[in-house]
């Protein structure tokens, strides 16, 4: 269950809906891949687009993959923290 995370699935599921993406892929850290499909379900029934799952390994937000999709969504175990 979800539940014990906090995904915010709903600015997630905002997100989809302003950027009006039509292909969406999540890149999930390793610990998070075995709910790849329940997030899926999720945010497909949420929205209109259609969820691609990256089952490759995911480093961090410099780890982007060269993919035609509207909209990456990266969940990783960290807040994203500006450099200066």
């Amino acid at each position: 269950m979800l539940m014990e995370y906090d995904l915010e699935l709903d600015r997630v599921v905002e997100e989809i809906k302003k950027n009006n993406a039509k292909t969406v892929l999540l890149q999930l850290g390793d610990g998070l891949k075995p709910r790849a499909t329940e997030i899926t379900k999720l945010l497909e029934k949420e929205t209109s687009a259609q969820i691609f799952i990256w089952s490759d390994s995911c480093y961090g937000a410099c780890d982007l993959p060269n993919v035609n999709v509207d909209l990456i969504i990266q969940f990783g175990h960290n807040e994203m923290m500006p450099s200066f």
